[in-house]
């Protein structure tokens, strides 16, 4: 079973008998999400449908890479590497059919004024009212996500989504096997957005507004 190789080669002192696998495929996902649970000695890997098309040699790394999250390791494999080269890659193949023209517009602005045009419009679409999320950017679907709060404020709009495009743009690195998103080189170029120490303090201040909440994004 996929899951007990995936496990013996990231733990070799390990026993298969210390615990009981299973996987499961959900159409309740999306592309290419995944998450892992743990009850007693039972543990539970639960993977979008889109994971039943992929080559099994990349699907050992996100069973490692989960493992790795489930237990607390910092453990590294070829398959996690080759894990981290699909996920990199997979926005090229995703359609893209989502979109809306607001922020479509912001998209073509930041796009325009930070990043010479050069980032490829991914799927856009509107989240729900979250002060706590502001924006996210999807790997596996190739997706901006962004809080309907901030519908009509166009400059807090755009620095959140020039953020999601970075991420877009600088993908992950990953070190001991965990991934990080916010580099030294991604924070850099965040800093170049047009007065970003006023914006910052200024979705500092809206999040605020909802006592108890930080933004993230």
């Amino acid at each position: 079973m996929i899951v007990e190789k995936a496990y013996l080669e990231l733990y070799p002192k390990g026993k298969l008998g210390d615990y009981s696998f299973s996987i499961a495929y959900s159409g309740k996902f999306s592309d290419y999400n995944a998450n892992v649970s743990r009850k007693g000695k039972v543990i539970r890997f639960n993977l979008s449908r889109k994971w039943e098309e992929i080559n099994d040699d990349v699907k050992m790394g996100l069973i490692q890479f989960l493992m790795n999250k489930l237990f607390g390791t910092k453990k590294h494999t070829q398959h996690m590497e080759l894990y981290d080269i699909f996920l990199k890659k997979v926005h090229i193949a995703v359609p893209k059919t989502k979109t809306d023209p607001i922020l479509a517009e912001s998209f073509d602005r930041v796009n325009d004024a930070y990043l010479y045009g050069l980032i490829e419009k991914p799927n856009l679409e509107w989240g729900t009212d979250s002060f706590h999320k502001l924006g996210s950017y999807e790997y596996g679907s190739d997706t901006i996500t962004i809080s309907t709060i901030l519908v009509g404020d166009k400059e807090s709009l755009d620095y959140v989504m020039y953020h999601e495009m970075l991420h877009k743009k600088h993908k992950f690195k990953t070190k001991n096997g965990r991934s990080y998103h916010h580099t030294k080189e991604f924070l850099a170029e965040e800093r170049k957005f047009k007065d970003f120490d006023d914006v910052d303090k200024k979705i500092n201040r809206l999040v605020r507004r909802k006592k108890g909440f930080k933004a993230f994004f």
